[in-house]
C-alpha cells in the first residue's frame, strides 16, 4: 500500500461518487473507501454495488467505511472502522480472514492495539485541521505519524487537512499513503489531481 488513498464524500464532490471513483481507478489508487454517513441502507447498498463494480478487476481495492453488512452484501474487499465502530475481533469473525480491515487511530496506544489485534493498516488522523469530518478531533500533527511508524510495521494512511502544499512533509514523516479529500474531489479532473499526489511518492 503506497500512494494516494481515496475516500468518497458525496457532500463535497463536484461530480458525484461514481465519476469520482472512476477517476480514482483510472489513476490506479490502491484503495477506494466508500464513506457515506447518511441515506437509507437500500440506497447505500445500490451505490456501493455500483462502486464495487467499477473497482472490480482493477488494481484498486474497494472497502466500505463502518458498514460491515454492506461490505459483505456487495463483496467488498474489506472495511474501515473507527474507534467507536464494531471492535476488530467481532468484525474479523463476520468478514473472515481474507478481507481487509483498516482502523482509524488517534494515538500510539491505539495504533499498537490495532496492529496487535490484526489490523491490515492504520488510518492516522487528523493530521491537520479538517472540515470534511465533523467529529475528527484535535489535529495530531506530523509527530504522531513518526511515532506510530517507529513502533508499528503495518502501513500508515495519513488523513485530515492534507493538500499538495503539506503532503511532502506528511510523506517525509513516514506516511505510506495520504488522503486529501477536498483537495481532489472538489476539482474538475479527479484523476489528474490524484496523479499529482501519486507523483510525490516516486
Amino acid at each position: 500500500m503506497r500512494g494516494y488513498y481515496f475516500i468518497t464524500d458525496s457532500g463535497l464532490s463536484l461530480a458525484g461518487n461514481l465519476p469520482d471513483v472512476r477517476g480514482a481507478v483510472s489513476a490506479c489508487v490502491d484503495i477506494v473507501q466508500y464513506r457515506e454517513k447518511s441515506g437509507d441502507t437500500g440506497a447505500l447498498y445500490d451505490e456501493a454495488l455500483r462502486l464495487a463494480e467499477i473497482c472490480r478487476g482493477t488494481v484498486t481495492k474497494f472497502i466500505v467505511n463502518d458498514r460491515i453488512d454492506i461490505a459483505l452484501a456487495v463483496n467488498a474487499d474489506g472495511v474501515h472502522l473507527g474507534q467507536s465502530d464494531m471492535p476488530y475481533d467481532a468484525a474479523r469473525k463476520i468478514l473472515g480472514a481474507d478481507k481487509i480491515i483498516g482502523i482509524t487511530v488517534h494515538s500510539v496506544d491505539e495504533a499498537v492495539k490495532a496492529e496487535r489485534e490484526g489490523a491490515d493498516y492504520l488510518g492516522v488522523s487528523p493530521i491537520f485541521s479538517t472540515s470534511t469530518k465533523k467529529d475528527a478531533g484535535i489535529p495530531a500533527g506530523l509527530k504522531l505519524i513518526a511515532d506510530v511508524k517507529s513502533v508499528c510495521k503495518i502501513p500508515v494512511v495519513a488523513i485530515g487537512g492534507i493538500d499538495l502544499s503539506n503532503a511532502p512533509e506528511v510523506i517525509a514523516a513516514g506516511a505510506d499513503m495520504v488522503c486529501a479529500i477536498s483537495a481532489v474531489i472538489t476539482k474538475p479532473d479527479v484523476a489528474a489531481e490524484i496523479k499529482r499526489f501519486q507523483k510525490l511518492f516516486l
